[in-house]
């Protein structure tokens, strides 16, 4: 009995911490977290209200059915907005998601070859990064040396020097080919990304 009363008592004692969505948003002070000799108050529309004490500021905004909320601590006096908060952050979840939609990510897709490919797989590796490239996305292209195909590096350097050259019109070479053990690789980036 003691134990589902004390799980209870921290369930409320939970949802009486105020709702945030991160940390910063949770120190931003609002209404009686605010206790200031005084403030610079601003109204709904913006236009300022005067400087007053904090307990006057609050004594406006529930007059109003608002919140007081803390905007710029460290001005001189510290400023404060009337408004509503639960919209104000509304309003700032939705202009991050549209801002996250805007952006594009860029991922880096690989393609791998071998010296001994034949032509019917070299072009569909190849239209595999055409497309990868159209969409905007980086590829690397990695060549595996295996047994004694070592001794043989020229092969597999003109071989990604063609690769690159028949995916000029979609892409350039970011990076020259490298070799690094058994692996010989290039990376290509689309040439719609290379104004940005």
């Amino acid at each position: 009995m003691c134990r589902g009363f004390a799980l209870r008592c921290n369930f409320y004692f939970w949802r009486c911490v105020p709702i945030a969505t991160n940390a910063k948003e949770a120190q931003t002070p609002i209404n009686e977290e605010i206790n200031l000799p005084e403030v610079r108050v601003i109204s709904t529309d913006g236009e300022p209200l005067g400087i007053m004490s904090s307990k006057e500021a609050q004594k406006l905004a529930y007059e109003k059915d608002m919140d007081l909320v803390l905007i710029a601590p460290q001005a001189n006096p510290p400023v404060c907005k009337i408004m509503d908060y639960g919209k104000y952050l509304f309003e700032k979840q939705k202009r991050e998601k549209e801002a996250k939609k805007k952006q594009q990510t860029i991922e880096v897709k690989e393609i791998q070859l071998s010296c001994r490919i034949d032509t019917h797989d070299y072009e569909t590796k190849l239209n595999q990064a055409k497309k990868f490239l159209t969409s905007g996305n980086k590829v690397r292209v990695v060549l595996k040396f295996k047994g004694r195909e070592m001794s043989h590096q020229a092969i597999g350097r003109e071989l990604l020097e063609r690769f690159q050259a028949d995916a000029s019109e979609v892409g350039q070479c970011e990076k020259k080919p490298v070799l690094d053990g058994r692996f010989m690789s290039m990376i290509i980036n689309p040439l719609s990304n290379k104004s940005k």
